[in-house]
């Protein structure tokens, strides 16, 4: 049962960085790239289920904090940078 279950975790994850590679906006890839992150973290906490190692759930959720303040700072980026643009053209 959790064979199948890291089985569809991985098929997920092949979708998400599809929808980054292909997705239309930034916005859209910066989420997919979010959604990866987060299937990474599922994916090691059934890893450390299956293999009896609760060590890795601390990695699982030290990548869980980077994820989200990569995605954040990401974000804030391309907010910024758009801004600026806006206030150029505006000049």
């Amino acid at each position: 049962m959790y064979i199948l279950v890291s089985i569809a975790i991985l098929v997920t994850m092949v979708l998400a960085l599809v929808r980054a590679l292909l997705g239309p906006s930034v916005y859209d890839r910066v989420l997919a790239v979010n959604v990866f992150g987060t299937k990474t973290v599922l994916l090691l906490s059934v890893m450390a289920f299956l293999n009896g190692r609760p060590d890795f759930l601390d990695l699982a959720l030290a990548y869980a904090l980077i994820n989200m303040v990569g995605i954040l700072a990401v974000l804030v980026f391309f907010q910024s940078r758009s801004s600026a643009k806006e206030r150029a053209e505006s000049d």
